[in-house]
């Protein structure tokens, strides 16, 4: 492991059985309050899509509008939230989805991205896919394809990385952490 990574993985408060009993809450809050890490970390997730001209970075809420706004910047692209159902007011699209511990709906305006755009999706943490595979089905219902996703944290043997990939999404993160 690099010394970003020691460093990355050591400004990580995990909470057991949070928001249900055997889930494990990776909080990326004290990552966000760190200046030094929180600038070291948008530099490496941004890194491998500088000169791919990125038009849009999709961001999952909540922690994803974090990370997607400063990738945006850093990467010279619009942001394009993607918001729990019922939180935008103007024509969207949404679907519904599995998460670790229940189910939700997602939604994002059906104007935010034309097609043609290069979009880069963007959350904090990748563990079974629900919500990453879900934001790629609903870009997929108004024909925007999502050239790549990008995470702080995956935990790859719980599937949602593969599942991405055979959704032919290229995936990126700076931590594998285990299950």
């Amino acid at each position: 492991m690099s010394n970003f990574e020691t460093e990355l993985q050591n400004s990580i408060r995990i909470i057991a059985d949070y928001p249900k009993k055997g889930i494990r809450f990776y909080d990326i809050t004290t990552l966000l309050g760190d200046a030094k890490i929180f600038a070291r970390t948008i530099d490496r997730l941004a890194e491998p899509f500088k000169n791919q001209g990125i038009d849009k970075i999709a961001g999952i809420e909540a922690r994803g509008f974090i990370l997607g706004g400063a990738m945006a910047k850093a990467l010279h692209a619009g942001f394009v939230p993607i918001r729990k159902k019922g939180k935008l007011p103007y024509k969207k699209v949404h679907i519904a989805y599995s998460l670790e511990y229940g189910l939700d709906e997602m939604e994002m305006h059906r104007d935010s991205i034309k097609k043609g755009e290069k979009v880069l999706l963007v959350d904090d943490l990748i563990a079974t896919g629900g919500s990453a595979v879900a934001a790629v089905q609903l870009m997929k219902k108004i024909e925007i394809v999502v050239s790549a996703a990008c995470f702080v944290l995956a935990m790859p043997e719980l599937g949602g990385v593969e599942k991405l990939r055979k959704a032919g999404v290229e995936t990126h993160s700076l931590l594998a952490l285990p299950a």
